[in-house]
């Protein structure tokens, strides 16, 4: 079951016209390749945002039909020059890239990046990493999703598996360490046996050698 939208998630901004459409759209695919193109291009950097009929096969298997109604609706741009097809956002943004691609003033040198990755969910990150959910530890971990980015909450119980300290306390003493100290980059710390050396000699050390859940 879905658990909810967080507080600390991104979100994606949709333009007001994109509701006026709603009423329009009668087609599920059509809905879902408009989405997806709106989430997609607002995650990407750069001055120019497109993706090809092959990234929209990450929500519809056969998009072809979805694509045609969304360019005939004007939500999108298809775009084609020497066998390449390409698809923009009908914004002013796009429309520029659209036309610079058409005319051969810009290509595209690469594919677009990849979509970002999903949120770990916390909860089931627990259950499969450190043993089942208690009402307690329900509560406990609700309670540190409000105070940590949920990646730290996944890189600390990621720790606490390398280190076979699989409980609680012991990722949650990881996590008032990062907030203390402050959390570098993962690439940018020691290895994994460092990093729970260092936490073993902090003063929540009384944590990281008990067994307790």
């Amino acid at each position: 079951m879905f658990a909810g939208f967080g507080d600390q998630e991104s979100w994606t901004p949709l333009p007001d016209s994109f509701f006026r459409l709603l009423n329009e759209m009668d087609d599920l695919e059509e809905l879902k390749v408009a989405l997806y193109a709106l989430w997609r291009m607002a995650k990407m950097e750069g001055g120019v945002h497109f993706l090809r009929q092959a990234d929209f096969r990450e929500v519809v298997a056969h998009p072809e039909a979805a694509l045609e109604k969304a360019v005939r609706r004007g939500i999108l741009l298809m775009a084609q020059r020497d066998a390449r097809t390409l698809y923009f956002l009908n914004s002013p943004r796009g429309r520029a890239a659209a036309q610079a691609f058409v005319q051969g003033l810009w290509q595209p040198g690469a594919p677009p990046p990849p979509p970002p990755p999903p949120r770990p969910n916390v909860f089931r990150l627990y259950e499969e990493n450190i043993g089942p959910l208690t009402p307690l530890l329900a509560d406990a971990l609700k309670d540190a999703e409000q105070t940590y980015p949920v990646e730290w909450i996944a890189e600390a119980i990621e720790i606490a598996v390398k280190k076979n300290k699989r409980n609680w306390k012991y990722v949650e003493a990881i996590l008032k360490r990062w907030k203390v100290e402050g959390h570098a980059k993962k690439q940018d710390r020691l290895d994994l046996k460092e990093t729970g050396r260092r936490y073993s000699d902090s003063e929540f050390a009384e944590y990281l050698h008990h067994g307790e859940n």
